[in-house]
């Protein structure tokens, strides 16, 4: 990155936090701060996973990305003032669950009326055609800002989030293969393939859920390849399997690898698409995977 795209970020935080109020004591004309009607506004958005209008506290901490002392001071502020109930999660009592009480789902929508009349003042001055591109900007600055919040980790195939990754693998190739797809007929890697110093298995989250995985066999003497490349539909077109796959890449080369191969469905050619854009090339198969229609390869570069 350079220094002008630095100075670029940082006016344009300036400018959004200006104009959206975020500067001031009260929040839209509230008698609360930000931070608080933000965390207000979240616990009222949906069902939150659990039973009606109830979230766990540790989810909405990895939602918005807080510590969780500062999120224990929101959430006293706004139960001091009757607008949240705190209790044990039924199943799990060192888990706390939140959820709005009839004051609070008041000032929920009192929020958002206000939001949608903040929204209204931003686009009020403006032409139609400013609108468009304004609205349009604004779409493609949130998928790259949420594209900057997935993380990416190795993790062993065993955990509980490489798992959830795996299982959404298979029951989407599942629904996409003709006839179906059976791992017991797949040549799945063992799991010790993909633990060091035999491979690696990278796990992508965001907000703290698991989004998106992909394992890399290192077998000695032989090219490095790569296994269980899976996005979840939800975070597709945030580019994460391109980075996925060129972590891989970069870790098979520190590995001493030159060269890495992969196979792929003929089901998946959103998969295939992204292969021979990032420099791979088809060859004949070189293994016998029954569910693999292509092989390709890509010879890195030192």
């Amino acid at each position: 990155m350079t220094a002008e795209q630095v100075e670029q970020v940082r006016r344009f935080n300036r400018t959004v936090a200006e104009r959206v109020g975020v500067l001031h004591d009260s929040y839209l004309g509230s008698a609360r701060p930000y931070g608080q009607a933000r965390l207000l506004w979240e616990i009222g958005d949906g069902d939150g996973g659990g039973e009606e209008g109830t979230h766990d506290v540790r989810g909405l901490r990895a939602r918005l990305g807080l510590d969780s002392g500062y999120v224990s001071r929101l959430l006293r502020a706004l139960e001091r003032d009757g607008l949240i109930t705190l209790e044990p999660h039924p199943h799990d009592r060192r888990v706390r669950t939140v959820r709005l009480t009839e004051a609070g789902r008041a000032e929920r929508a009192l929020l958002d009326d206000r939001s949608d009349a903040l929204a209204t003042s931003l686009l009020d001055p403006l032409d139609a055609r400013q609108r468009d591109r304004l609205t349009s900007a604004m779409a493609e600055v949130e998928r790259l800002l949420t594209a900057s919040l997935v993380s990416v980790d190795v993790l062993d195939p065993g955990h509980p989030d490489a798992v959830h990754c795996l299982r959404s693998y298979a029951t989407e190739l599942q629904e996409l293969f003709e006839g179906g797809f059976d791992p017991a007929h797949s040549l799945l890697p063992d799991p010790g393939e993909l633990r060091a110093p035999r491979g690696l298995f990278l796990v992508a989250r965001l907000h703290g859920e698991p989004v998106g995985c992909a394992g890399l066999k290192l077998p000695a003497g032989a090219p490095a390849e790569i296994k269980r490349l899976w996005v979840c539909p939800g975070t597709r077109g945030l580019g994460l399997a391109r980075r996925l796959l060129s972590e891989l890449e970069e870790r098979a080369a520190r590995h001493g690898s030159d060269l890495v191969r992969l196979d792929t469905n003929k089901a998946l050619k959103a998969a295939t698409g992204l292969y021979r854009n990032s420099g791979y090339t088809e060859v004949p198969a070189f293994n016998d995977e029954p569910y693999a229609h292509h092989w390709f390869e890509k010879r890195l570069i030192p």
